[in-house]
């Protein structure tokens, strides 16, 4: 990433007030990504997936066999459907197998672990009408989609081809060295603001839990993985953690780490060169899992 790259996406994301209400972060996410193009070729059809609103991400050409389901991020508290069909589409595209995205429940209002529960009966409702499922997400949503892997095996239902996780909050407890050492460093996020998140989230239950935090389960039998992260951010350790877990655990695991990078950086498509490579490289993991 050069240093110009660098300062154009860091200019795009700012660390937001504390103690705004899970109101007033919704609508200022919703104000920045909420409404961004998708491009002429993506047409966004609603559904129900699981008992949830969904919408069916239809890029044009992407028709073969298997479905994206997508959880998008937003600290469990705030993002939508729509948010993450922004990243659900490129991809999309890039693998040619259409995604879905799911409005899944949003603490403080419904909190854990009503967002696993939600993926899991979007899940189910994917196996039951044949289709092999690649699970993606990202930040809250690659916790998710991880969560959402061992509550399958939890429930003894055959598992997701793959899952691709982009920048993956995996440790709700905090624990990871890097919610500290890269506070400065990162753009977007704090330690404090990720407690406000894990509070609302989790709030007196255990966050420990492997649901919760499935940095914590055991990963054995788990699916392939691929994660990617940047360095420039606090997260950072919630990937390089569930990468050597995952390896003792005798799970394929892939681990893309770009330096200075902020986090979900594949949302500068275009703009970042390494965000367009990394998108390169989840579209060959999720063609290559499908074809396995």
């Amino acid at each position: 990433m050069s240093r110009q790259e660098r300062e154009q996406a860091r200019g795009l994301i700012s660390k937001g007030d504390l103690g705004q209400t899970p109101a007033q972060q919704r609508a200022g996410f919703d104000e920045l990504f909420a409404d961004r193009p998708l491009g002429d070729d993506v047409t966004l059809r609603p559904r129900t997936l699981g008992g949830r609103p969904a919408l069916d991400v239809l890029v044009e050409g992407a028709d073969r066999d298997g479905v994206i389901l997508y959880l998008h991020g937003g600290g469990y508290s705030i993002g939508s459907a729509r948010t993450g069909a922004n990243l659900a589409a490129p991809l999309a595209r890039s693998t040619g197998v259409p995604a879905v995205s799911l409005d899944y429940r949003l603490a403080p209002e419904d909190p854990f672990p009503a967002a696993v529960d939600d993926a899991l009966a979007a899940y189910e409702e994917l196996l039951a009408a044949g289709q092999k499922v690649v699970v993606a997400g990202d930040s809250a949503g690659g916790g998710l989609a991880l969560a959402l892997l061992v509550a399958a095996r939890r429930a003894g239902l055959p598992l997701p081809v793959a899952a691709v996780l982009y920048s993956p909050w995996t440790d709700v407890s905090l624990s990871g060295g890097s919610m500290d050492s890269r506070g400065e460093f990162d753009p977007l996020f704090s330690r404090a603001h990720m407690k406000e998140s894990a509070d609302w989230y989790v709030g007196a239950q255990d966050p420990r839990d492997e649901l919760a935090s499935p940095l914590f389960a055991d990963l054995t039998g788990l699916p392939p993985l691929l994660i990617q992260v940047g360095s420039a951010e606090v997260l950072l350790d919630d990937s390089l953690r569930l990468a050597v877990q995952a390896a003792e655990s005798e799970v394929d695991v892939s681990l893309d780490v770009v330096a200075g990078a902020p986090h979900v950086f594949q949302y500068f498509v275009g703009m970042v060169s390494e965000a367009g490579e990394a998108l390169e490289r989840a579209a060959a993991f999720v063609t290559r899992r499908l074809a396995d």
